[in-house]
């Protein structure tokens, strides 16, 4: 392996041990290659200051500035009672505003002689309020010119561009500047992972080029120059480990799975009281296409919440029972397992009695497997597994155990595939005696980008038609705090649907129970006085509301920490309409499939993303009545959160939605776990800005594949795909 020996660098060796152990307990970073990928975050022109007027409140700032003025003050106070306590005030400007720096008892001596009026330095430290003006206590500062500590720090600054470094309180931005400037030689000897012919062809700088005008840049092209570059690196790295994963698993053997001509696919769609929407009979088009092929199928279905996904897997499902094999449906939760049980035997009708009296002539045996199940139950399916008597399975985690064992494993369908990693769904396709094919489902709309940066190895298919009799549903944000009357009128909006023969959800982000940890229901970063209190809890709201705004109503209570038995109870009397509300965690938030359930009041929805706020009002709307959804908060009307519960409220599109998810979020927490750590996770790559590079890099990424799988030509993207996945990271991409 053609290891890059000076990027191998411990950072001990070269900058010491205690700066080295800074910069890796605090930034991530170990060698010499680590520190060269730690990019600046911005960068600050000589003759143009930081606005000072737009600093955060309580973040850690590196501004450039002027001094303006510098007083010293004594004073009394019971460390120095004579009044010898001495306090330097500088006043610094950039033309946009002023910010006050503070310095006490012996910390004054030095910045009183150096920082004299017209002084230029750059000053980190985190900003703070004192007498309604922000100010920074005893910042650290870096003079700008005339420097005391001769020559070489002045020419360390000699760049048009002052770099600025994602820095912590323990090490200021110009000390990492410093210890890259350190290392930037060895930037020469970085080995380029982009084939020449590519790099050429885009007109991209070479990587040791680009290493040095990222940190060094003389002019804003520079910075470009190094950007387009190092944007293109992440992308093509990324997309060629994808594209390996995606070459492997078209080299393994396959059963294909054919459904016959009248078999139980054909008695299952002539069962059907409606016809299938354009987009579901596109979609099982792609699906039975691959299911013919003698490698296995690896197909993503995202679909609108209530697109008809289920239907669209189950007919897959049948095609491969058809054809002799077994198929499986993976679910995240047990209340969602049972759901889908359910609604599959409803669904198939006598098809699903097979083996048993008056069973249809085609029908197949439907068997539900969970990790709860009693000891004869349990035997008795797992007994049908191995037989083959059970065509069709549902289950939970338990299905991957050791004991489950099958007959003959054609087809496994993954619903919620966020919920699982890799390694689960693989050790359940180990179970075919042949790679099974594979569907993974997800309601999270995905946008097209993320599918192929975080889904790259799997062909998509999209269903975002709602099938005719949907209903729309209308979302209102009710703000608490300033409009109390708003949410006594959703209380009474509760009443007058279940008055009209629906019923409603309550959701509240935890449960409320001696051991439950408030900090654990909090999705949201808090914001404003809404942090003081923890997040509401179902056990709490639904006390409050049997006695209160609901009293009379029969109001029952969901969460994960209740028994199986008991979970399955209360859906299936909510289902059957004997409950009139139910108070739930986000246990619901998925395929709970309740048609007459027409309200949903999400409490602290500040606390949930916007995707969880998409899917949980999905839930509401399945029948003919219109649905409604309010969103209950009791944050400012300037706050990000109410921003955000805004964009909920008006838009039902979810691809939409899931783009406004992303901005706001990070993207490595889009990207799941293969990019998480310092060293992988994308720098300069913005999933959503960058759509057109992701999408070349993974043609680019496809064609090296196709060519020279093992990548025996390109010894440097070796490296860098090492560096990005060891070779279990390759295997088990973690999807986010």
């Amino acid at each position: 392996m053609d290891l890059v020996p000076a990027l191998q660098e411990p950072l001990k060796k070269v900058l010491g041990p205690a700066t080295a152990k800074v910069m890796a307990e605090h930034l991530g970073l170990h060698t010499v290659g680590d520190l060269l990928h730690h990019y600046p975050r911005r960068y600050e022109e000589r003759g143009q200051l930081t606005h000072l007027a737009d600093l955060p409140m309580d973040e850690h700032v590196t501004v450039v500035a002027q001094v303006a003025d510098a007083r010293l003050h004594t004073f009394a106070s019971s460390k120095a009672p004579r009044g010898k306590g001495q306090r330097l005030e500088v006043t610094i400007t950039d033309g946009s505003g002023r910010l006050q720096l503070v310095f006490f008892g012996n910390g004054v001596h030095k910045p009183h002689k150096e920082l004299l009026p017209g002084t230029r330095a750059m000053f980190a430290g985190k900003v703070s309020v004192f007498n309604r003006r922000l100010q920074l206590a005893h910042p650290a500062y870096e003079l700008l010119r005339g420097d005391t500590e001769g020559e070489e720090t002045v020419e360390s600054w000699a760049g048009a561009l002052i770099p600025l470094y994602p820095a912590t309180a323990k090490l200021e931005s110009w000390k990492l500047a410093k210890a890259i400037q350190t290392v930037l030689p060895s930037a020469q000897e970085a080995v380029d992972p982009l084939p020449g012919s590519l790099r050429e062809g885009r007109g991209l700088v070479s990587l040791p080029e680009a290493l040095l005008k990222i940190h060094r840049p003389h002019t804003k092209a520079d910075i470009e120059d190094a950007r387009a570059r190092l944007k293109w690196d992440e992308a093509f790295v990324l997309q060629v480990a994808l594209a390996r994963r995606r070459h492997a698993e078209t080299q393994l053997p396959a059963v294909p799975r054919k459904p016959g001509p009248d078999g139980l696919l054909t008695a299952f769609d002539d069962r059907l009281p409606f016809t299938l929407t354009d987009g579901q009979q596109k979609v099982s088009r792609e699906i039975f296409d691959d299911l013919a092929t003698d490698h296995p199928m690896h197909r993503l279905l995202q679909g609108e919440v209530g697109s008809g996904k289920t239907l669209v897997a189950l007919r897959a499902m049948l095609a491969v029972v058809d054809s002799g094999g077994q198929a499986v449906m993976l679910a995240p939760t047990e209340v969602l397992a049972q759901q889908h049980h359910r609604s599959v035997v409803e669904m198939m009708g006598e098809l699903a009695e097979g083996g048993m009296l008056g069973g249809a002539e085609h029908a197949t045996k439907v068997v539900l497997l969970t990790g709860s199940m009693g000891a004869a139950a349990r035997r008795h399916a797992l007994l049908d597994l191995a037989t083959g008597e059970a065509g069709i399975v549902i289950g939970t985690h338990a299905l991957i155990e050791d004991k489950v064992q099958f007959h003959d494993l054609g087809l496994v369908v993954v619903d919620e595939q966020h919920r699982f990693g890799v390694e689960q769904r693989d050790a359940l396709r180990g179970k075919g005696k042949q790679p099974p094919h594979l569907l993974v489902m997800t309601a999270t709309p995905i946008p097209r980008t993320v599918a192929m940066t975080v889904f790259g190895d799997l062909e998509t298919s999209v269903l975002d038609q709602l099938p005719a009799g949907r209903s729309p549903i209308a979302s209102h944000v009710v703000p608490a705090a300033d409009k109390p009357h708003f949410l006594a009128r959703a209380w009474e909006r509760v009443r007058e649907e279940v008055s009209n023969g629906h019923q409603a959800y309550v959701v509240c982000p935890r449960i409320g129970d001696e051991d439950d940890d408030p900090k654990k229901g909090a999705k949201q970063p808090p914001e404003g006085d809404a942090d003081k209190r923890p997040p509401l809890a179902v056990l709490d709201v639904a006390e409050s509301l049997a006695k209160g705004p609901l009293q009379g109503l029969k109001v029952e209570v969901l969460h994960g920490r209740m028994q199986p038995d008991d979970k399955d109870a209360v859906m299936r009397r909510f289902a059957a309409g004997e409950t009139d509300v139910l108070v739930a965690t986000t246990v619901i938030e998925v395929g709970v499939n309740v048609p007459n359930a027409t309200a949903m009041v999400i409490m602290d929805a500040d606390r949930f993303g916007v995707s969880q706020l998409h899917q949980l009002r999905g839930r509401v709307g399945r029948g003919s009545a219109p649905g409604l959804c309010l969103l209950v908060s009791e944050m400012p009307e300037a706050s990000a959160a109410r921003q955000r519960l805004n964009a909920v409220a008006s838009t039902r599109d979810g691809f939409e939605l899931s783009r406004i998810d992303l901005e706001q979020r990070r993207e490595g927490d889009v990207l799941g776990q293969a990019q998480s750590g310092a060293r992988t996770s994308l720098r300069v790559l913005a999933v959503i800005e960058d759509e057109e590079i992701i999408a070349e890099a993974r043609q680019e990424a496809a064609a090296v594949v196709a060519a020279d799988p093992e990548l025996t030509g390109l010894p440097g993207l070796r490296t860098a795909l090492e560096a990005l996945l060891d070779d279990e990271r390759e295997q088990y991409l973690e999807k986010g």
